[in-house]
């Protein structure tokens, strides 16, 4: 028999090698969570990628359709194809002002109209809706929570803010504050953390994520925030850049604390802080761009894999070093996902497209944020529903029960710090007076513990003054001096003042009088530092107006102080 033909060995080896193969797979249908993300992926050009991972700034109201800013507005939603929106306040001569919530819905839903992909609607909800809308409960601040000592409060405000959050087309929380707030000089986090304990702190951390997550007709997206930990600075980091000059050891004994047992909870996204962290990276960049801090300590070390946001990149910590552009790489680079609140979002958007053509950045690391970002509004049902119905805004803005649940949280957290000369509980009848020293002039300062004092005690008089007062001499009669002095944080000018204005030297000038005095630390508890001959100290953690009716209570002893010291006070 003859040798066969190489040609036809090969052939027959062929065959038999496609005989022995598997079939071709055929391709995998995507699944109800991936069709959407698929959907939008297909729909958006390379340039919509990039600006998906941006989210612009509004006040939430509805500017005329033919002025600048609505135009503005269209260009960046339907031309650049922004991934969502974070609602902040104004900000007028007297502070910030809050907006009205059915302007704000209807703002919303017509931006929704607007976008290709439906937008991802944010806000720093950290004491639900009423940070940030007018009409809604009024809680006090995360300290006061804390002081409580309940952390089923934490647990409650979570479940609270998300049913606020989603009837007013609210999916992502900027909440809660995961800072450690060691430093009384700390003039930006102070009562915005739960205090200085890294265990407490991460109580109540856990606790607020459980809660946003336990309604699932409610669901939102929840933000530990400012990693690496902000509470330990003395510079604002909105008007400088901050460094925290900590050792590894210390770091995760205390800042990283709270931020393990977040991510162990469940947290859907961390916010970056714009602060130098020179133990993990010491080129004195801010973690917000930073490899070693996003890529290196907070996704390797400590496993994070949701979606990093920035802080705001409009602050000075960030905008004062780099572009909007070249800002918006960096932090890509670093690992962020979103880039919030770009000093010109238009120019970020070409900063990361110029990178992706480049070779910088490659395409497909875009796309990794770009799907989680999608991924979310997936999860969040914004692919079956955008709109919201201002119908159900009465309903969940003033649910049934949460104004006394609200008033019972800000009384347990009132704290007796000092009583020495015996002056608490005041008398109804005594022969005392009121100065509320409002921490500006014109705002809302004031107006609570007003109407409170009418109902307890009508026959004191109240006097209601502003920090450009030159002086003030109390009422005739009057033997002993209640001053209710309202701060949210500390640093007051140069000077780093525990109070704004002239304060300082009239507190000073009534301790110098003789006279009894009776502090009320109506939001920064550190006050008291500044006077230390002050005999009687007590502290609301919280200058909400549910802690102006709870001090009344307390001053008068309709009700028990049995807040906890949370910050070292004395």
């Amino acid at each position: 028999m003859g040798k066969m033909p190489l040609w036809r060995l090969a052939l027959l080896l062929s065959a038999a090698t496609l005989l022995a193969a598997p079939p071709p797979k055929k391709p995998v249908a995507a699944g109800p969570a991936e069709r959407p993300i698929q959907h939008w992926m297909r729909a958006l050009t390379p340039r919509q990628r990039v600006a998906q991972l941006v989210i612009i700034k509004s006040i939430g109201s509805l500017p005329p359709t033919r002025s600048r800013a609505y135009r503005a507005f269209v260009k960046s939603v339907q031309t650049d194809g922004v991934g969502g929106i974070i609602v902040n306040n104004r900000v007028g001569r007297t502070g910030a002002i809050n907006t009205e919530p059915f302007e704000m819905v209807t703002f919303l839903n017509r931006m929704q109209k607007l976008a290709k992909v439906p937008l991802l609607i944010g806000g720093d909800f950290e004491r639900g809706a009423s940070m940030r809308v007018a009409g809604a409960i009024k809680y006090p601040h995360a300290m006061a929570f804390a002081a409580t000592g309940n952390t089923d409060y934490s647990r409650y405000l979570g479940l609270a803010t998300a049913r606020e959050a989603r009837a007013l087309g609210v999916h992502w929380v900027y909440a809660p504050d995961a800072d450690v707030n060691n430093n009384p000089e700390n003039p930006i986090i102070n009562i915005r953390s739960y205090g200085e304990d890294p265990e407490l702190v991460a109580q109540h951390v856990k606790a607020y994520i459980e809660g946003a997550k336990s309604d699932p007709t409610n669901p939102v997206l929840v933000t530990l925030k400012h990693f690496p930990g902000h509470g330990d600075t003395a510079v604002d980091s909105h008007a400088g850049m901050p460094k925290l000059e900590v050792d590894r050891i210390r770091l995760d004994r205390v800042e990283l604390v709270p931020f393990r047992a977040g991510i162990a909870a469940g947290v859907d996204s961390v916010m970056t802080a714009h602060i130098a962290l020179p133990a993990v990276d010491p080129t004195g960049d801010p973690s917000t761009i930073s490899k070693p801090v996003i890529t290196g300590l907070l996704r390797g070390e400590l496993g994070f894999q949701g979606i990093v946001s920035t802080d705001a990149m409009d602050m000075a910590g960030l905008a004062a070093k780099y572009s909007p552009g070249e800002a918006a790489v960096r932090a890509i680079e670093a690992g962020v996902d979103v880039l919030l609140i770009p000093a010109d979002p238009a120019a970020a958007i070409n900063g990361v497209m110029a990178a992706i053509r480049s070779g910088r950045l490659t395409q497909a690391r875009v796309d990794a944020s770009v799907k989680k970002v999608l991924a979310a509004k997936a999860k969040l049902g914004l692919d079956k529903s955008r709109y919201v119905r201002a119908e159900v805004l009465p309903d969940a803005l003033d649910a049934p029960g949460a104004a006394e649940k609200a008033l019972e949280i800000a009384g347990k957290a009132v704290t007796l710090v000092r009583n020495r000369a015996g002056l608490l509980p005041l008398a109804k009848d005594a022969k005392a007076c009121v100065l509320l020293l409002a921490e500006r002039k014109g705002n809302a300062n004031g107006q609570a513990f007003l109407d409170e004092m009418a109902v307890r005690a009508p026959k004191i008089p109240v006097v209601l003054v502003d920090p450009q007062t030159p002086s003030i001499a109390p009422p005739e009669g009057c033997e002993t001096i209640v001053l209710g002095a309202y701060a949210q944080i500390g640093g007051y000018g140069e000077r780093n003042a525990p109070l704004p204005g002239t304060y300082p030297e009239l507190v000073n000038d009534l301790v110098k009088s003789g006279k009894p005095i009776i502090l009320i630390g109506l939001g920064n508890p550190y006050m008291i530092r500044a006077f230390p001959e002050v005999t009687t100290y007590l502290t609301t953690y919280s200058p909400a107006p549910t802690s102006e009716t709870a001090a009344v209570r307390a001053l008068f002893g309709d009700a028990p102080m049995t807040g906890k010291k949370v910050v070292t006070v004395e």
